[in-house]
């Protein structure tokens, strides 16, 4: 496939994957997202990088003359040294989790019979429940903690399992 061929749409694929991450990030960013802005954002975002690289592909020869010039390469330096920095655990909280951590550690330290008082069911119908996640449940007692562990994810799949309500 020639890509010469392909710009009347990879360029304006770009712009468009481009508008659509930024004001998906922004609001975002200022929680104002609603509907399916996230999932948009997420899943998009690979048509964003699909169409870039179509894009630098299409534009080799401007992408390495701007590679060989300094201050080129300090930019693409600096935006490695920023991703590299992104993944250290320090966050706006002074933590690495997310501010909804806490009240789910909790929820998920409380014993069965609070844990079914919060979903508006018996203790046996959420002991039920845990069993057919495949936990076995010895006490009304125990928590989601004491059966999965202290992972969050672990913790937050299966009191999702246990508070979702039936369908009817």
């Amino acid at each position: 496939m020639n890509l010469a061929n392909q710009r009347p749409w990879i360029t304006p694929l770009v712009m468009g994957s481009f508008a659509l991450s930024a004001v998906t990030g922004v609001l975002m960013f200022f929680h104002l997202d609603t509907g399916l802005n996230k999932t948009a954002h997420e899943w998009l975002g690979w048509l964003m990088l699909g169409a870039v690289v179509l894009h630098a592909l299409l534009n080799l020869p401007a992408v390495k003359r701007h590679l060989q010039n300094t201050t080129g390469r300090w930019v693409v330096i600096a935006s490695f040294a920023v991703l590299g920095l992104s993944f250290l655990p320090l966050g706006s909280s002074g933590g690495s989790e997310p501010g909804f951590a806490p009240p789910v550690r909790a929820l998920a330290k409380a014993p069965i019979t609070v844990l079914a008082q919060v979903a508006g069911t018996s203790t046996d119908d959420v002991k039920t429940r845990l069993q057919a996640a495949g936990f076995t449940v010895t006490s009304d007692q125990q928590s989601v903690a004491d059966l999965v562990g202290g992972d969050l994810r672990a913790q937050i799949g299966t009191m999702s399992k246990v508070l979702a309500q039936p369908k009817s």
